[in-house]
Formats: structure tokens, sequence, C-alpha cells
């Protein structure tokens, strides 16, 4: 039943602009499913589905990009334009984005897949950014800021 329940819920995202959870368990009922809120959670847990903006004001969910070479995560110039601030204390770089956004940039971190950033931890509108030292993140820093700097 979760798989199926799972498989469901990954075609809605795709076919849809489903930005609420509300709507996600309406779309489930309309194909049978009985779900809660929590359950609902769990399972954009589970598939790691993001929030992204959609370009017209709006956020939807989304599955995570595929890990493979040919669909490899960057950060496009939307991921880009949601970062405000970047600032660095040793060998951690704190980026601040706009609210909803920080999962969908902290994949494209990580998609990036440098050895010497360790990983990222996202909030709703914060990121940490692990780097292996001080050196790599002042990189990381300055790399972020001349990718945002063009944006205002």
């Amino acid at each position: 039943m979760k798989n199926k329940r799972q498989e469901a819920l990954a075609e809605i995202v795709s076919a849809y602009e489903v930005d609420t959870q509300a709507e996600l368990i309406d779309r489930l009922r309309e194909r049978g499913f009985e779900v809660t809120q929590a359950t609902i959670s769990r399972d954009i847990r589970q598939l790691k589905l993001i929030k992204t903006a959609t370009g017209h004001g709006g956020y939807k969910y989304m599955l995570p990009p595929k890990n493979d070479s040919a669909a490899s995560i960057k950060l496009n110039d939307a991921l880009v334009e949601s970062i405000k601030r970047v600032s660095r204390a040793g060998n951690i770089v704190v980026l601040r984005t706009y609210p909803g956004l920080a999962n969908a940039v902290a994949a494209g971190i990580d998609g990036i897949d440098i050895p010497s950033i360790l990983g990222c931890v996202a909030g709703d509108d914060t990121i940490l950014v692990v780097a292996t030292d001080e050196k790599v993140a002042e990189a990381v820093e300055a790399k972020v800021n001349d990718m945002t700097s063009g944006k205002k």
C-alpha cells in the first residue's frame, strides 16, 4: 500500500503544480488513498520531495533530480536567484534563501558532488554548507557571491 501511495504521489507532483500538503491529500484521495497529514509528511521526507519556485510567484513540490551524468544537478538561474545572502564562519558557509527554497538549493549543491564539500544541511530558508577546511569554504563563498552578484 505504501509503495503504491508513494508512486501515486510521485506521479501527482510530476503532473501538477501542487504547493500544499492539503492539496496532495486531496489528489491522493481522488485516487482512492485515505491519508493523513502525518502520512504525507513522512512520504514527502522519504521521497525527498523538494519545494521549488514555479516561475510565476508560487511554489510546487517536485521529485529530486536523478543523480546520473545525463541529468546532473546544477545550480540553475532559478536556484541562484533564490540565494539572498552568503556568509562564512570557519569551514561553514551559510546561505540564506527565500522561504521554502533552501532544500532545492542544497540539493543543487549536493548534486555538484565536490569532494571538498562534505555536505549541506537545509532548513526552510537557511543552508549550512560544510567544507573540508576554511580555504575551501572561502572559495565556495567567493563562487556563490560571483554567481549571485549579477542578480540584483
